[in-house]
């Protein structure tokens, strides 16, 4: 089939276009051609940039393909954009939204798509615009345009990413466990929660690709593998042989630290993140989640070695600031027990 992948150089999306290629699917990638991909000359590459929408459908214009999967909507607008271009010349639209985009507290656990509702909180501007994007395409006419699937990636982590950690911190995670620097995690770490990878994830677009039984459908994929948060940063420190210094701080606490690096603990992370694969096992041929975490820490540590990763400075300070409250309040309500 032809395909085209809106993105496709991205942590999860460079994953969908490998799998397309060894699919036997002919690819073409648009994005804004900073980035490339390993076996580049097997790709059709196509530049430039949604947020042209006048360029967009110009440089889209007299193309047609089976199916494309759009990696970078974010918005109901952004969606209404690929609809519109694509109405007529595409057989099928699959989108990429979020877990995040359930409303919480879910009303099932483990989470079944059909029977929750979507995020309704502005608060959370990322989960909000994703659920207003998924109800514009739910009110779609099935029969008037391409048919819609769309695919909910939970916490979803690989090569290239940079959301890994509670403070996002990445390399620094290895870093601070080498050195017996302590790691913050939110809550009491106890949570439950589906740690993916992003080969794993884009096997459920890809199988979704001309596949009619996913049109007017959404899914989830995520790990099945029981975890809790602070798993995490466990399994890290088997890798490497230490053991991880972990100290807890409320969600709270670290909302008011700082709301824009935390609010997704408190909207989204502070439930129980576990998600029931039934509908995309029934649907999807040969969908299976299969890299543990540990498989999937290792890879990423071998990313970050061999590609020689360094630490973020500013987010090794806050870390350290972080650290020294829980102990200055762990030596307070000590003080308590004395007394």
């Amino acid at each position: 089939m032809k395909v085209l992948v809106l993105g496709g150089t991205g942590v999860i999306s460079s994953q969908i276009s490998q799998q397309l290629l060894d699919a036997g699917h002919e690819v073409t990638i648009f994005n804004r051609g900073s980035k490339s991909l390993p076996q580049a000359e097997r790709y059709e590459w196509l530049v430039g940039s949604k947020s042209e929408p006048e360029a967009f459908r110009t440089l889209m214009s007299g193309r047609s393909f089976d199916v494309v999967i759009d990696m970078i909507s974010f918005t109901e607008q952004d969606a209404r954009l690929t609809v519109d271009t694509f109405r007529g010349s595409a057989v099928q639209l699959i989108f990429c939204s979020t877990g995040a985009a359930y409303k919480r507290p879910f009303r099932t656990t483990p989470v079944r798509e059909d029977d929750e509702l979507l995020f309704d909180d502005p608060g959370f501007p990322y989960a909000y615009e994703k659920a207003q994007m998924e109800l514009y395409l739910n009110g779609l006419s099935q029969e008037d345009g391409p048919a819609v699937t769309i695919i909910r990636p939970s916490l979803t982590y690989g090569i290239g990413a940079a959301n890994l950690g509670v403070l996002r911190q990445n390399y620094n995670i290895v870093h601070r466990i080498r050195n017996g620097l302590p790691l913050v995690m939110f809550g009491d770490g106890k949570l439950p929660w589906s740690f993916t990878f992003a080969p794993d994830l884009a096997k459920a677009f890809v199988g979704a690709v001309g596949n009619e039984r996913t049109y007017g459908q959404a899914y989830h994929a995520t790990s099945e593998e029981n975890r809790i948060w602070d798993d995490l940063y466990l399994e890290f420190g088997r890798i490497l042989g230490i053991e991880p210094n972990i100290v807890h701080l409320p969600t709270e606490l670290l909302m008011k630290v700082d709301p824009g690096m935390f609010a997704h603990l408190h909207y989204e992370k502070s439930y129980a993140g576990l998600f029931d694969n039934s509908k995309a096992k029934r649907d999807i041929p040969n969908f299976q989640v299969t890299i543990s975490l540990n498989e999937g820490l290792r890879m990423m540590l071998n990313w970050y070695e061999s590609e020689g990763h360094t630490v973020d400075a500013d987010k090794m300070r806050l870390e350290d600031r972080l650290a020294a409250i829980h102990a200055d309040w762990s030596r307070t309500m000590g003080s308590f027990g004395a007394q």
